[in-house]
């Protein structure tokens, strides 16, 4: 799915103050990202179902494979642009092609639903929602499909539930949410083979002269036990975001969750995103910062259903809900 680069490369209302230093809100790219805590009031949000996350999980992975170019996968891709029409005010099908590392020409589809289309201030969030054409890290039938149940499915469960609440529950300003297509499609030894869908997207956006002040990657985010670490890449690019988006996650008591580790830098979308548009993201993303790896199912055939847990739905999602009702901008009326 994405690689580690290591060293080479309805409404509860909670009004509490967190951290100790503050947060003007207004940070671009380059500020400074030293200080890890900030100080976050977090104001209503819409709550957060694990069970129905749950479910849109579920009916993605009983699609089939969702591999690039099968019917498996075109059936997604349609479900999920009807999901997202009944949710959001418009939404984009982009359909194009891309070449991979074997030469091939596979379809890409990503697929964006958007909130408040005319605001300038915008927040970005994505997750991928394709599925691995080979078992690569499992002891058999290496080269067999994966159910990618965690691996894509989890992130894009989590968005379709948070943008169920955003139909009845409109944001102060503009939230796009994006499904990536293709990313993981890629081998390690290829350069830039994965993430196809976000390659595409980031130098060709639904809209011309997109600009979001800020984004949000979702990536295996379902696992149980699962712990996110603070990812090379997102601090590097997006440290401010990463800092308050903690910072919530750690005031709504899922600090040994969202922990201060440090994890090698990932090509993942969101080092794309950032590459063709400049826009600072951050993934959240499992990672054992003990084996410096990914879940001991990650490209198995074990990443099926039961490789999701809904506590850890819960914590991300709410989480999620919490950073899109408390952006890490200052919202303009």
């Amino acid at each position: 799915m994405k690689r580690l680069l290591f060293c080479l490369l309805l409404f509860p209302t909670i009004c509490l103050l967190i951290g100790t230093s503050s947060c003007t809100g207004n940070k671009q790219v380059g500020d400074d990202t030293t200080e890890s805590k900030v100080s976050v009031v977090v104001r209503k949000y819409p709550d957060f179902s694990a069970d129905s996350a749950f479910a849109f999980i579920q009916k993605q992975v009983d699609f089939g494979y969702r591999i690039p170019g099968t019917q498996a996968h075109a059936r997604c891709a349609d479900w999920l642009y009807a999901k997202l029409k009944m949710y959001c005010d418009t939404v984009y099908y982009q359909k194009a092609t891309a070449i991979t590392w074997d030469k091939k020409t596979i379809p890409v589809y990503n697929i964006v639903g958007v909130f408040k289309p005319k605001a300038v201030q915008r927040g970005l969030w994505a997750s991928h929602w394709d599925s691995r054409p080979w078992a690569d890290n499992d002891t058999t039938r290496k080269n067999e499909p994966i159910a990618a149940a965690n691996d894509g499915a989890s992130g894009v469960g989590v968005l379709l539930e948070l943008a169920r609440n955003l139909k009845n529950n409109p944001p102060t300003y503009g939230i796009d949410i994006v499904f990536f297509d293709a990313e993981d499609y890629g081998k390690g030894e290829y350069e830039n083979s994965f993430c196809l869908g976000s390659q595409y997207w980031a130098k060709n956006p639904h809209v011309a002269k997109y600009r979001a002040q800020f984004g949000v990657l979702l990536d295996m985010v379902g696992g149980k036990d699962a712990v996110f670490g603070r990812e090379t890449l997102s601090m590097q690019q997006a440290g401010w975001v990463m800092n308050h988006t903690w910072s919530i996650a750690e005031e709504l008591g899922f600090g040994s969750t969202f922990t201060n580790d440090n994890v090698y830098p990932i090509t993942d979308d969101h080092h794309y995103v950032f590459q063709g548009s400049q826009i600072p993201m951050i993934d959240i993303i499992q990672h054992d910062p003990a084996k410096k790896t990914f879940a001991h199912y990650w490209h198995t055939h074990a990443d099926d259903m039961s490789a999701v847990n809904k506590e850890t739905l819960q914590k991300v999602g709410k989480t999620m809900s919490a950073l899109m009702f408390n952006p890490p901008i200052e919202i303009q009326p």
